[in-house]
C-alpha cells in the first residue's frame, strides 16, 4: 500500500528518511572487484566465461557484424523503424545548438585567453538488457556522442540466450552512428570497455543505464575511465493540485513503477482532494498492465504520496526530494517552473508525460536519480567533450600582472612561482634599459 504523509504549515518532510536506493551493497562491490579484476587480467577468455554464467550464451564472436546492423531495420515492422527515426530526427534537432565550441577572448594587451574543446576520441555506450530492450537509450546517449565529433563509438548490450540482439537495438545504433556492437553485458562488458580486451577497445568515458552489477562497475572504474552518472533506480514526482486530472496523474506514476520494483514514484499534492482517486485509478490501471508484479512492487515498497498545505509547501517538498522526472500538472504550471531548482527534467503540463521525453522530445533521458539532481546535469553534448585552457602572454601582459602573481605566489610560500615570473619581469627590464642606452 502506497505511504501518505500529510505536512502541516511550516513541517518539512523527513528527506534523511527516505531510501532512495542509490547505495550499492558490499555483497555486490565485492563480486564485481572480481570481476573487473579477471576482465582486466584474462580479457575475452573471462568476458566468455561471465556471459556464459550470466547470460547463459557462449559467442565464437562478441562483435555484431556490420551487415547485421545495417540490414536491421529489415527485421522490424515499418511503424518501428519510422517511429525511431522521427525520435532521431528530433534528438538531433535539439542538440544542434548546444555543441560546445572552442572560445577564446582577446585583450587589448594582445594576449588571449580561452577554451579549446575536443572530442572524447573513443566512447563506450552501455544499453541494458533483460526486462527490456532500449532503442531508445541508444539514441539518446549515441546521438548527442555522435554530434560532440567521436571519432569511435563502442556500443555493448547483452544477448539473448541464443546470442542475438533486438533488431531496434541495432537499427537505433545505426541511426545513432554507433560505429561496432558488441553482444557482451553486465560488469564484463564495463571491464572491457575499461581496459581493453583482445576484441573490445578501451575507451575513454562510459555512459548508459544498466543494474546494479553495471552500477558499481561503473563507480569502480571512474578515474580508469570517464562515467556519465552513478545512476540509480529510476524516479518520477508529480506536483498536483485540485485541478489535476487524478487518472493522468495515477497513470504517470505507475508509468515508472513499471521499469523497476525499485523504482520510485511520489506524489506532491495541495490538499488532499484528488488523493482517493489517484490511489483507486493506480489499483485499477495496475491490475491491467501486463508488469502489474513490477508496478505493485515498486509502489508499495517505493511509493510515496506527500499532502502539503500549500503551494510553496509543495514546490518546496519538490526541490527536497530532487528527483530524476518532475511533472508539474498544477493550475499554472509553467509559472511554477522557474521555483522548481532541482530535478533531472521538468514536464510542463497535463500533456506532458515523462513518456514523452523518454522518447521523442530531443533532451536526453540520461538522468540524475536519487537526489543527486541538486548537484548534477542531464547528459548532453558536453559530456563528449573535453576543455582546454589555452592561455597567451605578452611582454605587456606579464608586466602587467606579475607584481599580483608574485605577491600570491609569496603568501602561499611559493617561492618558485614567484621566480619564474620575475626572472621574466628582468628580461623585459633590461631589454627596456639596452633600448634605451641605443636611443
Amino acid at each position: 500500500m502506497i505511504q501518505v504523509i500529510t505536512l502541516e504549515e511550516d513541517e518539512e518532510l523527513d528527506y534523511d528518511s527516505m531510501d532512495r536506493n542509490g547505495s550499492i551493497d558490499e555483497s555486490v562491490m565485492e563480486s564485481v572487484r572480481a570481476i573487473l579484476a579477471d576482465v582486466k587480467e584474462r580479457g575475452d577468455e573471462a568476458v566468455s566465461e561471465y556471459s556464459v554464467k550470466f547470460d547463459k550464451v557462449k559467442l565464437k564472436n562478441f562483435r555484431v557484424p556490420d551487415e547485421m546492423v545495417e540490414n536491421s531495420d529489415r527485421y522490424l515492422e515499418a511503424k518501428v523503424s519510422l517511429a525511431l527515426e522521427d525520435a532521431a530526427e528530433s534528438i538531433r534537432a535539439f542538440h544542434e545548438g548546444d555543441i560546445p565550441r572552442s572560445t577564446f577572448k582577446m585583450r587589448e594587451d594582445g594576449s588571449m585567453v580561452g577554451y579549446k574543446v575536443s572530442p572524447l576520441k573513443t566512447v563506450g555506450l552501455y544499453v541494458p538488457g533483460g526486462r527490456a530492450s532500449y532503442p531508445s537509450t541508444v539514441l539518446m546517449n549515441g546521438i548527442p556522442a555522435s554530434m560532440a565529433g567521436v571519432d569511435r563509438l563502442v556500443m555493448v548490450t547483452p544477448p539473448s540466450s541464443k546470442g542475438s540482439i533486438d533488431p531496434a537495438l541495432l537499427y537505433a545504433a545505426k541511426l545513432a552512428g554507433v560505429d561496432d556492437v558488441y553482444a557482451v553485458g553486465g560488469a564484463q562488458a564495463i571491464a572491457a570497455l575499461a581496459y581493453g580486451t583482445e576484441t573490445i577497445p578501451k575507451v575513454d568515458k562510459i555512459v548508459g543505464p544498466g543494474n546494479v552489477f553495471v552500477a558499481a562497475a561503473k563507480s569502480l572504474v571512474s578515474g580508469t575511465v570517464g562515467i556519465d552518472l552513478q545512476a540509480g533506480p529510476t524516479e518520477v514526482l508529480v506536483m498536483a493540485d485540485e485541478t489535476s486530472d487524478p487518472r493522468l496523474v495515477a497513470a504517470d506514476l505507475i508509468s515508472q513503477a513499471e521499469h523497476d520494483p525499485n523504482a520510485s514514484c511520489y506524489l506532491v499534492t495541495v490538499g488532499d482532494a484528488i488523493v482517493e482517486d489517484v490511489i483507486k485509478y493506480m489499483d485499477e490501471m495496475i491490475e491491467e498492465a501486463p508488469r502489474k508484479e513490477i508496478m505493485r512492487e515498486s509502489i508499495d515498497n517505493n511509493g510515496l504520496i506527500v499532502v502539503c498545505p500549500n503551494v510553496q509547501s509543495a514546490v518546496d517538498t519538490a526541490n527536497g526530494i530532487a528527483p530524476e522526472h518532475l511533472q508539474v500538472m498544477m493550475k499554472n504550471p509553467m509559472e511554477l517552473v522557474g521555483k522548481i531548482n532541482n530535478a533531472g527534467a521538468v514536464f510542463v503540463g497535463k500533456w506532458s508525460p515523462v513518456a514523452i521525453g523518454d522518447y521523442i522530445a530531443g533532451p536526453s533521458h540520461t538522468l540524475p536519480t536519487s537526489g543527486t539532481a541538486r548537484f548534477s546535469n542531464p547528459l548532453t553534448t558536453d559530456d563528449f567533450v573535453k576543455k582546454t585552457s589555452v592561455i597567451f602572454y605578452t611582454e605587456e601582459s606579464i608586466m602587467r600582472d606579475a607584481e599580483a602573481v608574485v605577491a600570491i605566489a609569496d603568501s602561499e610560500g611559493f617561492r618558485g612561482h614567484a621566480v619564474s615570473v620575475e626572472e621574466r619581469v628582468k628580461i623585459i627590464e633590461e631589454a627596456a634599459k639596452d633600448q634605451n642606452s641605443e636611443d
